[in-house]
């Protein structure tokens, strides 16, 4: 091992960040803030790089925890170049603890931070790093608007076409399959039939009120319907593709390997949306990505847009960028720019995420 990329520390914080307004959607609940967990890698030859995941406002603590307490132990005097190596090292080190959960979170940190060394050790950006087919890709705005009354709905939609975008997701998962529909058409009458149109339930229906709902708009050029049942039932989104005609999709709640390759298998996915913060950062998220090209899928993302862009940017099966409704992006020094629709990837050596620490600093929790 060469000295000089030797870890000689590991240094993980904890920030709460407050969203400009509450968000609700079907599952989750309600978002007044995102948590960010930051994890900081130092070697011997003073080299530093940071590497991240977030949650939508629970679990934080534990990550945290685990990361201090397991994984920078863990870790310290080991080699930082070997990154698929260190990967599997955390995987088998924490496994009977949990297979995915808050260890991917944990992984996923990590794993990012090593990338961002390896990066710049080599002088090039994530996207050429991670692939290389190019450095833009499609970008939609998908917002978190169960809870927006429809005039606030269609504000919203208006500002992201303003902003650029050439496609938009909404929510889906009201009390009755009528408000569903009755939302639906309106978003599509106002964006017209030249906008790409996603809808998303975050696993509120069962496979027939998938169904019924997927039928029921079938005339809307819809897409692409997101999660429309909880992730586990892979045959359920075969039955639901299979019986609409419509595409599905998931990955943000699948935090395995294993995982993506029985969703990539039976689930007959239309687009497959790995999140890089919780299935083992971008080692992880380049497995799934090699998979669904294999399958066939093509290789979208589920928030922190700003380290997907180079992403879904480097493959040549890159589908779409979720721009999400976490502006984790506002506290870098680089926030995600569109050019004619398309999202583009930074092109200085690195993750091309950099943050803006002043402006994070009010939101750090001080904890021992």
């Amino acid at each position: 091992m060469r000295e000089n990329t030797q870890i000689v520390d590991l240094e993980a914080a904890l920030f709460e960040v407050p969203l400009d307004e509450v968000l609700v959607d079907a599952k989750h609940g309600a978002h007044s803030h995102f948590e960010l967990i930051c994890v900081t890698i130092c070697l011997a030859d003073g080299r530093r790089a940071t590497g991240y995941t977030y949650t939508g406002g629970r679990g934080g603590h534990a990550i945290l925890a685990l990361i201090r307490n397991d994984l920078a132990p863990f870790l310290v005097g080991r080699c930082s170049t070997d990154i698929e190596s260190l990967y599997e090292q955390m995987l088998w080190h924490m496994h009977y603890v949990g297979r995915g959960g808050i260890v991917s979170f944990a992984i996923s940190a990590v794993d990012i931070a090593l990338w961002d060394l390896r990066c710049k050790a080599a002088g090039l950006p994530l996207w050429r790093m991670a692939g290389g087919a190019g450095n833009r890709c499609k970008a939609y705005a998908g917002g978190i608007d169960l809870a927006f009354p429809l005039p606030k709905l269609c504000g919203h939609i208006k500002a992201y076409l303003a902003a650029g975008f050439n496609a938009v997701k909404i929510k889906v998962g009201q009390p009755s399959l009528e408000e569903d529909v009755a939302r639906i058409r309106a978003v599509r009458a106002l964006i017209g039939p030249d906008i790409h149109f996603m809808i998303d339930a975050n696993y509120a229906l069962n496979v027939a009120q998938a169904i019924a709902l997927a039928k029921a708009v079938r005339d809307q050029n819809i897409l692409w319907f997101e999660e429309p049942i909880i992730p586990e039932n892979f045959a359920g989104y075969a039955e639901i593709s299979k019986a609409t005609g419509i595409a599905v999709a998931q990955g943000e709640n699948l935090h395995t390997h294993e995982e993506f390759q029985m969703a990539l298998a039976q689930s007959q996915l239309g687009f497959v949306q790995p999140d890089a913060s919780n299935c083992g950062g971008i080692t992880g998220w380049l497995r799934v990505a090699a998979e669904s090209a294999r399958s066939g899928v093509p290789i979208c993302s589920h928030g922190m847009q700003e380290l997907h862009v180079s992403l879904v940017s480097g493959q040549t099966h890159g589908g779409w960028l979720e721009v999400h409704s976490f502006p984790i992006d506002r506290y870098t020094k680089q926030p995600l720019q569109l050019e004619q629709h398309l999202a583009m990837a930074p092109d200085a050596p690195g993750i091309g995420v950099e943050f803006d620490w002043e402006r994070l600093q009010p939101f750090r929790l001080q904890l021992a």
